[in-house]
């Protein structure tokens, strides 16, 4: 059963996407969104989802994130339209998981949103006020030095987990094998 929810547009830096209110005032972004911000293809969300890391990262939260939401229909002439939608925990556990796995971009817009939001409070602290314009302005060029520094940087650091896939791509191949990869010789 899909849940009704309001829409509107949310500004990161360059990037514009749907953002979704439920009735109880919590916020979903889609699954397709969450994964197209960071390179990939839904299908890497999808998966995410069913995996042990979400229920590990988010507990009793993760179960509740394959609920449909249904578009209100004020929002569309022709009705409203259904899409698979994370919790913005979802999301975050989401794009923080991809910076394990060695996702670059994925790495990029999490350091820039922990600065915007780290900003946003000194900015508070000290009476600095800042439009939403200036700050997507600061948001984007953030990302862009990320980005540049994590060019510059580039497989380092993918190297360790290239060695993981490897070590678990043989190990696999010496179970299929019958043999146990950590189990010592017989003399």
């Amino acid at each position: 059963m899909a849940t009704k929810a309001k829409r509107t547009q949310i500004q990161l830096g360059d990037h514009i996407l749907d953002g979704f209110m439920l009735p109880d005032g919590s916020y979903r972004l889609s699954l397709k969104q969450a994964a197209e911000m960071i390179g990939l293809k839904t299908q890497n969300a999808s998966d995410f989802l069913r995996s042990k890391a979400i229920e590990r990262l988010l507990g009793k939260e993760s179960t509740d994130q394959k609920n449909l939401v249904e578009i209100d229909s004020g929002d569309q002439a022709t009705g409203g339209s259904r899409i698979r939608a994370l919790s913005l925990g979802a999301v975050s556990a989401y794009w923080l998981w991809q910076t394990y796995r060695g996702n670059k971009q994925a790495l990029a817009l999490c350091m820039a949103l922990i600065t915007e939001s780290l900003e946003r409070r000194f900015d508070k602290a000290f009476g600095i006020e800042r439009s939403e314009f200036e700050r997507n302005e600061r948001l984007q060029s953030q990302l862009n030095e990320m980005w540049e520094v994590l060019k510059d940087v580039g497989e380092e650091l993918a190297v360790g987990d290239d060695i993981r896939r490897e070590r678990d791509y043989f190990g696999e191949l010496l179970k299929q094998n019958g043999i146990d990869p950590y189990k010592l010789p017989e003399e």
